[in-house]
């Protein structure tokens, strides 16, 4: 017999003594349970002592966390986490500078137990801590374990950083600033002054003053990557916590600029290479954290264009103006403009018209919605001015053309901006745990336009391969944000990498794609369609409950069994139309179609049957002797339990059938049907109704019932037990 749920066994190690097993009550006192073992070892005091795992973090048991011990858990007897925190900072305190030593150890291991933390700042420990950093006292590793035990503590969230002062922030940013310091140090000031700026606004500025950015990038050429993951860290945390003004400002000397600029100085060709170079292009693999710090850095970097995506178009702003100006004079030489007015005024309108734009008369209006806004605009200036043959040549060859096939570069332009914004996540906060940052924005100091570069090449080239016209537009960029995301996926490591993953996945390819992954079933594993098989599953699965009750009504013809070799007698039974009674009788020879009620002289009510059992937990299966003769039988044979205490015994004529009255009596007494047959009708169904949605057929109905399946399928593999 089990032992109740509330038992748990469990074995309690002291040092010296041998270990006790006792059973744990968990509806007692845990101070009771610690006086129990206390007295095992004869030892007084108990209120002194505590419970502790014996593995792991080895964290103190409270009456919170109890629930959690499992049976076998190893536990070991300790003095209390008051008893603890007080010894501690005793010895913390004390001038021996080896006991000093051990305790700020052990004190950096225990740190991390939020039972153990809470005494322990309840008795000011992390005002005495500060005050050892402060000091600039402690060096090499009794430092790395001070600093470690303080972050430890602090991460608990039990004491505000707000009240970290000054001089310990300074001391701090010291370790950071020093060429030459012990790494364990070096790596937990990094960490601090990040958890400093996350979770203050104030020390935020203070830290910011402290740091500049020439500072960390040497920690970013070294050769430990943890040390360069802590240095990331910090700058995505201050990053992320400066002012929006702060972040557009412009500065010339990188090594000289605060965090607070951190902003316009990743856009500098300096840090980005140190990180290419140093980080990306390094000779270790890049680990979780590391990856991370740098899909953050990426998304940093790119809602930096989240102003001008939500800036709309100011008709009146003659720079703005000017700026369309200059893409219609890129394109068509505007030099030769017409003197007179209206002249000039038409030749503008038919100019705006070949660039693609919406509105003719007044191109503005096209980049008053956002996003994207004026970063479209944006976009088509670095192109038309840094690549002036691309930008004319797309747009000639297709204001030339008068097939009505023409890409409207405008209005393309807008759209694929608005895309790039929403496949980067641009203005979203970065996901915790997301390590997917894209190596080729890191390859250049203009990655988001030379990416738009590339996309708006795309895009005109895919608009040729479909032959596309203006009202398959919406058509064409799912297509193009098909092989965007698709690209990106492949994680190119440059932009010249990823006009060559662009190629492969042209338009006949992107086709070729959907094809194989529509009638692939192993490939149905998207959203959307995960979400489509959930909606029709119950649908397929009523179809195939209801054929399996059809079946039983139609009935089946069995062979009886006996004790002798030669079995000659046969009886069939079948389900009554409203599904209530089982009919069944003798026959003397298999019947030659369907088997009248009225010949069936023999019935069971539905609501009589108790159970279904099967192979060898059948009644006429347990004889050694029908066992013996019908081992053949055995996975074929199936009982009714039904009352008083009689059993109807059934061998399957095959597996066919076999799973077809399973299945049957559990749809019949509302249980799940779960047998190869059906799990082989539900793919094949589901399938068969996903292919005709998915290609937009969804007005032909799925067949009344499963498809033929063989007599004698080659391989079932299940046993069944519904007793």
């Amino acid at each position: 017999m089990p032992p109740p749920s509330d038992i748990v066994k469990v074995a309690i190690e002291w040092p010296g003594a041998n270990a006790q097993f006792i059973e744990i009550d968990q509806k007692k006192p845990l101070s009771s349970i610690v006086r129990e073992v206390c007295d095992g070892w004869s030892l007084s005091s108990s209120e002194q002592f505590a419970l502790r795992y014996a593995d792991g973090p080895q964290l103190y048991i409270t009456e919170q966390s109890r629930g959690e011990i499992k049976n076998g858990t190893i536990l070991r007897l300790a003095i209390s986490p008051t008893r603890a925190a007080r010894q501690l900072l005793e010895r913390i305190q004390s001038h021996g500078i080896d006991a000093r030593l051990e305790a700020l150890k052990e004190l950096a291991k225990l740190s991390a137990d939020p039972t153990f933390a809470t005494e322990f700042i309840n008795l000011e420990g992390i005002g005495t801590l500060a005050r050892l950093v402060e000091s600039g006292t402690h060096f090499g590793e009794m430092l790395a374990f001070t600093l470690t035990a303080f972050l430890e503590l602090m991460d608990h969230g039990i004491v505000s950083w707000d009240l970290i002062s000054l001089s310990f922030i300074k001391q701090i940013a010291g370790y950071v600033n020093q060429p030459m310091v012990d790494v364990s140090i070096l790596q937990r000031s990094l960490a601090i002054l990040e958890s400093m700026v996350l979770n203050s606004h104030n020390l935020y500025h203070r830290v910011a003053q402290e740091i500049t950015v020439g500072q960390l990038i040497a920690h970013l050429q070294v050769s430990n990557q943890e040390i360069q993951t802590y240095a990331i860290a910090l700058i995505n945390a201050l990053f992320l916590k400066a002012p929006e003004d702060r972040r557009q400002e412009e500065h010339i000397n990188l090594q000289d600029l605060r965090l607070t600029e951190m902003a316009s100085s990743l856009a500098q060709k300096h840090l980005r290479s140190i990180i290419l170079n140093h980080i990306i292009h390094g000779n270790r693999p890049i680990k979780a954290e590391m990856a991370h710090q740098l899909y953050v850095l990426q998304v940093l970097t790119f809602n930096l264009l989240e102003e001008r995506m939500m800036t709309k178009m100011d008709p009146s702003d003659p720079t703005q103006r000017d700026i369309i100006f200059e893409l219609r004079r890129i394109a068509f030489d505007g030099a030769n403009d017409p003197g007179n007015t209206e002249k000039r005024k038409a030749m503008h309108t038919k100019d705006y018209r070949m660039l693609g734009f919406t509105n003719h008369e007044n191109p503005a209006v096209d980049f008053m919605q956002t996003p994207p806004g004026v970063l479209a605009l944006d976009n088509m200036l670095y192109l038309a001015r840094l690549h002036q043959d691309t930008y004319i040549r797309i747009v000639l060859e297709n204001s030339s053309r008068e097939d009505k096939h023409e890409c409207p570069f405008g209005r393309c332009a807008i759209e694929l901006t608005r895309m790039l914004c929403e496949i980067l996540q641009v203005g979203e906060l970065p996901n915790e745990g997301c390590n997917d940052y894209h190596p080729m924005f890191f390859t250049h100091d203009r990655a988001w336009e030379e990416f738009f570069c590339v996309c708006i090449q795309l895009l005109n080239k895919t608009w040729k391969e479909m032959r596309a016209t203006v009202e398959d537009f919406n058509k064409v960029m799912q297509v193009v944000r098909e092989q965007i995301t698709r690209a990106l996926a492949m994680k190119p490591s440059s932009l010249d990498q990823l006009k060559s993953k662009l190629r492969g996945l042209n338009y006949s390819e992107i086709l070729r794609l959907r094809q194989s992954e529509r009638m692939s079933q192993d490939d149905f594993q998207s959203p959307p369609i995960i979400e489509l098989r959930e909606r029709i599953q119950p649908e397929i699965l009523e179809l195939i409950k209801q054929q399996r009750l059809n079946r039983l009504c139609e009935g089946s013809c069995f062979r009886k069994v006996g004790n002798r070799r030669r079995q000659d007698k046969f009886w069939f039974c079948r389900l009554s139309l409203n599904h209530k009674v089982l009919h069944y009788g003798d026959l003397d020879e298999p019947p030659q179609g369907e088997v009248p009620y009225e010949l069936l002289t023999d019935k069971i009510p539905v609501s009589d049957i108790k159970s279904v059992v099967t192979g060898k937990d059948c009644p006429h299966m347990k004889e050694k002797t029908a066992l013996r003769q019908n081992k053949d039988g055995l996975e074929l044979a199936f009982s009714i339990l039904y009352d008083p205490d009689e059993a109807l015994n059934f061998v399957a004529p095959n597996k066919y059938e076999y799973c077809i009255w399973i299945d049957g009596l559990c749809a019949l007494l509302g249980r799940e049907m779960g047998s190869d047959l059906t799990r082989s009708d539900l793919d094949t169904l589901i399938s068969m109704e996903m292919k005709l949605r998915l290609l937009d057929l969804e007005n032909i109905a799925i067949p009344e019932a499963p498809p033929p399946v063989p007599k004698e399928p080659s391989t079932y593999n299940f046993t069944y037990n519904y007793g």
